[in-house]
């Protein structure tokens, strides 16, 4: 069987084994929200806030300190510092701060100010020229400050700003992702789990274990939070020990699924982790792998696509960029087959299992494409 070199790049020589559990952290987009919601509420009430209540995504509320907070009759400002757990990265320790100013319009303005980097090339989600501020910090931010000032009636400018944040950017790879001048504002939980460790290698390592000691047959790895709800509902039948979120460590997992004797695996991820995939590469860490144009390119042209949209997707900024090209060239369905074909062949090859493979939009909300064509959504 040909294909692409198999590849297992080791972890980062910053992952440690930890004999304890690991510290969750909390995200840009948390932080955000807490020194939007901490400097929203000093306006209000024009006092200056020590502490701040934060409504995460799955509705938990938690507590943050407020390292800062200036207020005046119409302007009012917070801070607060990032705390990125057991697996930190360049926004560990950084001053997450919000600027909020009354506004005659209704509703929330967000804008990134100094150090949130700016959006100038597609294929992120966000709008070119705009603030580098991933769509759930946005709602976090938006929900936060709506609960304590009624947007409908009231509007207030918000802006996310970083002072270090250009610096910070350098050691990322924002600028070649065309986020220029700081950092970006991501999240999608809100919590920060340590996915790069050799302790979550470990961990998956074990759920693939108890879901074989189980004598369920179906072992389905997916990529992350939204993948495996999306996985849960594409295989409903299947019992909830079934699913292990993977994050970066498909080789170990398996290996794993093979020493232990199974013989059916599903995978479920999205464009980018589908493509490493697709390219070989079995540990996917964004500090070990990059995504592969020429596989993104490769599927187009065997669509039989004009010169245009070969060209386009060669130029693509992301495989979610490449993804939105097949999307607008009416082509998605076809190319997302094809490369969860090919990631099906690699994930084969590389376990001697056979495997089938899914692919699930951006948001989480469906599966577009499937080596199971009874798996997309309609």
């Amino acid at each position: 069987m040909t294909g692409p070199e198999l590849r297992e790049p080791d972890l980062p020589r910053t992952a440690k084994v930890r004999t304890g559990a690991l510290r969750t952290g909390w995200t840009t987009g948390t932080c955000s929200a807490a020194a939007a919601r901490a400097a929203t509420t000093a306006l209000v009430s024009q006092t200056v806030q020590t502490a701040v209540d934060v409504v995460l995504p799955d509705a938990r509320v938690v507590p943050f300190a407020v390292q800062r907070c200036e207020v005046g009759p119409a302007r009012a400002e917070a801070v607060v510092v990032k705390d990125a757990g057991d697996d930190p990265d360049v926004t560990h320790g950084a001053h997450l701060t919000a600027t909020v100013r009354w506004s005659d319009a209704p509703g929330i303005h967000l804008e990134g100010g100094i150090g949130v980097g700016v959006v100038t090339k597609p294929g992120l989600g966000l709008e070119v020229g705009g603030p580098a501020i991933n769509p759930v910090p946005r709602q976090m931010i938006r929900d936060n400050v709506g609960a304590v000032v009624d947007l409908v009636v009231r509007g207030v400018d918000v802006t996310i700003s970083v002072p270090d944040g250009e610096l910070r950017a350098r050691r990322t790879t924002n600028a070649r992702l065309g986020i220029l001048g700081g950092i970006s504002i991501l999240g999608t939980t809100g919590v920060v789990r340590p996915f790069s460790t050799e302790s979550w290698r470990a961990s998956v390592v074990q759920a693939v274990s108890v879901m074989a000691a189980q004598g369920e047959p179906t072992l389905v790895l997916a990529t992350g939070g939204r993948t495996e709800k999306a996985a849960l509902r594409m295989l409903p039948e299947l019992p909830e020990v079934c699913f292990v979120e993977v994050g970066d460590f498909t080789g170990a997992a398996l290996r794993q699924a093979v020493d232990d004797g199974l013989r059916d695996v599903v995978f479920v991820g999205m464009a980018g982790k589908l493509t490493k995939l697709a390219s070989g590469v079995l540990m996917t860490h964004y500090t070990r792998s990059r995504v592969e144009p020429a596989v993104l390119v490769d599927i187009t042209r065997e669509l039989g696509a004009d010169d245009a949209l070969v060209d386009a997707v060669a130029g693509a900024n992301t495989a979610r960029h490449a993804y939105e090209l097949w999307e607008a060239a009416g082509v998605l369905r076809p190319a997302g087959d094809r490369l969860c074909a090919r990631v099906a062949e690699v994930l084969t090859r590389f376990g001697g299992l056979p495997a089938r493979v899914a692919m699930v939009d951006p948001a989480g909300a469906g599966v577009v494409a499937a080596t199971e064509p009874a798996w997309v959504s309609s």
